[in-house]
């Protein structure tokens, strides 16, 4: 209640001040406000509340570069605000919070602030007691987990080396999914830290599920508009009427405007008797202008299986040809179906518009945050077609249906080649997620695509994810890569990177899968490079072969000795898989190898790989 107090305390001061500011007879010269234009804003002035003193500030504190005044003068960039810095701060696994960041920062310049903006992994943490106006934008990934590069800032912000930060301003937006029982956790976390170290909010947090976009545009928008208020000094008019004339550049691939890829193969690379399904496929990113490096992923936007879009269709009742508007486009409900929206997996947005249309009562018992836990089991157990077949809804409409539903999200996969090798192509290793429910046959929507409806020769939209959380150190530097089944494609792209540059850096491949036979991925590349001297070493691990079930982290500790000495030696450890239970296991087995043979205590230990992960030395793609 106190800070509540102290920020409207500050409020009435700012208009107060204003309002006295407005009434000074200024000398009128060229340029300024005519006598009766004074008179005008005096007596507004004096009728404004603190609130709306504050808003018509940043109004006019709005008026940019962009904005020309009749005759071709154009009004100069406003200076930034006396006094007072603004930081912008991101945490981010797939890229999502650092694009956002990178548009806040744009938005905020053009508004005459001057934002510093930093990637939570790479921010100096002492720096956290002299800041003034901070943004956090912040993934969370898993179950309730801070990405995992800004894992040291969360440790620092939650631990007892934190600064009080009274006079600090804050606000958070979170990204999440709402899928998860803990969604947007760590946006929550950072939410709640800084306001018991004293800190102000500037903005009240704002959560958003996975499609975000307006709800961050929106708050980008609003915290904009509030710090531009805050501007003290506006540079004068210059005649600038030529600086609005800007050269158009070519339309850049991504996430919004992604490329069509032709597909040059698209193979299964397991053996006949492989108990799994793993494909090799590659792409053709001729005349895209696409970029990318060892590390980086494919963002692919995928298109939902005929087969569910008509198992839907008949569970509502649905005519496909029904017309419905998707963002301003009209277009036949089965291609927005197919296209644009997620039609398996439910959510908690669908189990809330749903229990409306029906009245069902235990859909109802699970809309409020404190189920949670039941909602997350119930949309584990049930896909939205099961949901709509449990608790039909007669002559529902077809924006009904739509209005719990979020847009369709594209997938990303680590790219498994280098283009300093293959050129203008782009190589994925891809398995295919199926598995049975409520007796009927299920897959992931993308890597089902792939599979099943992938043929050579057709087109897929794709774009490059920068990853620069995972990279090559120097071409000197050793390398040990931990990656089991398809965890081992990045690091495919490393090799073939090593490669190309003829690199000297040792390097050692920890690679695990079911079956020797079957299931070795790559297996005659690894060989060509161990003979060539590119792979160094290679551990195998075969869980399904005869004898006790071996993964990667055993291989890991049996060659525990050799595993700290490159260590030791400044190696860089790569992990790459699996977050929920590969990574996990991986992670102890490393804390486990340094406290065994350096002599550490388990605390020691845990300290070395910590700083492992703040030098950039332990990167970890995992999904």
């Amino acid at each position: 209640m106190k800070k509540t107090e102290a920020a409207n305390g500050s409020s009435d001061r700012l208009g107060s001040d204003w309002s006295k500011a407005m009434t000074v007879q200024l000398p009128l010269h060229e340029g300024a406000l005519s006598l009766e234009q004074w008179r005008l804003v005096e007596g507004l002035a004096q009728t404004l509340t603190p609130e709306q003193a504050r808003w018509i500030s940043g109004y006019f504190a709005g008026l940019d570069a962009g904005l020309m005044r009749a005759g071709g003068t154009a009004i100069a960039p406003l200076q930034a605000p006396q006094g007072r810095t603004l930081t912008i701060l991101y945490g981010t696994e797939t890229g999502n919070s650092r694009d956002l960041a990178k548009a806040l920062a744009a938005s905020a310049t053009e508004r005459g602030l001057a934002p510093k903006v930093s990637d939570l992994s790479d921010y100096k943490v002492r720096q956290l007691k002299d800041e003034e106006d901070v943004l956090f934008i912040i993934s969370t990934y898993g179950e309730g987990d801070p990405p995992q590069p800004s894992v040291a800032f969360f440790e620092f912000l939650e631990g007892p080396r934190a600064p009080k930060l009274d006079g600090v301003r804050f606000s958070v937006l979170a990204l999440g999914d709402s899928t998860y029982e803990k969604y947007c956790e760590a946006g929550k976390r950072i939410d709640q830290r800084f306001e018991e170290l004293g800190a102000t909010r500037l903005s009240p947090r704002v959560d958003c599920d996975i499609d975000y976009d307006e709800s961050a545009a929106g708050w980008s928008q609003s915290i904009v508009e509030l710090l531009a208020a805050d501007l003290v000094t506006v540079a004068a008019p210059t005649v600038a009427a030529s600086a609005r004339v800007s050269t158009a550049t070519p339309a850049k691939h991504d996430k919004r405007n992604p490329f069509s890829a032709r597909v040059l193969e698209n193979i299964q690379i397991v053996g006949r008797h492989s108990t799994k399904e793993t494909r090799h496929v590659e792409l053709d990113l001729s005349d895209s202008g696409l970029t990318y490096q060892p590390g980086d992923s494919l963002g692919f936007t995928a298109s939902n299986d005929p087969r569910v879009v008509e198992e839907l269709l008949e569970a509502t009742g649905l005519a496909a040809d029904a017309q419905v508007t998707v963002k301003d486009a009209e277009l036949p409900l089965a291609d927005a179906l197919a296209e644009r929206f997620e039609i398996t997996i439910g959510s908690p947005r669908f189990i809330e518009q749903w229990a409306n249309l029906t009245g069902a009562r235990e859909l109802e018992a699970l809309t409020g945050p404190e189920v949670a836990a039941e909602r997350v089991k119930f949309l584990y157990e049930h896909h939205i077609v099961d949901i709509i077949r449990r608790f039909p809804v007669k002559g529902v409409e077809a924006a009904s249906l739509l209005a719990g539903l979020r847009p369709l999200q594209p997938r990303l996969y680590s790219l498994a080649s280098s283009q300093a090798l293959v050129g203008d192509e782009a190589h994925l290793t891809v398995a295919p997620v199926r598995y049975e429910l409520h007796g009927t046959a299920r897959g992931g929507v993308a890597t089902t695509q792939i599979a099943d409806r992938l043929d050579m020769g057709s087109a897929i939209p794709v774009y490059v994810q920068e990853n620069p959380h995972f990279r090559l150190p120097g071409d000197d530097v050793p390398i040990v890569m931990v990656g089991p089944g398809t965890g081992v494609a990045p690091f495919r792209a490393f090799l073939q990177e090593r490669e190309a540059r003829a690199a000297a850096g040792r390097s050692w491949l920890f690679f695990g899968e079911r079956n020797f036979r079957s299931d070795f991925l790559y297996q005659v590349e690894w060989q060509k490079w161990l003979e060539e001297g590119v792979l160094s070493r290679l551990d195998v691990a075969f869980s399904r072969d005869a004898g006790a079930k071996t993964y990667v982290q055993h291989r890991m500790q049996e060659q525990s000795r050799d595993l700290f000495a490159w260590l030791e030696e400044g190696a860089h450890f790569y992990v790459c898989g699996d977050e929920k239970a590969m990574a996990r296991d991986v992670h102890e087995a490393l804390i486990q190898v340094v406290e065994r043979e350096s002599g550490r205590s388990r605390e020691a230990a845990e300290d070395y790989v910590r700083n492992l992960a703040a030098e950039h030395r332990y990167q970890r793609d995992v999904y």
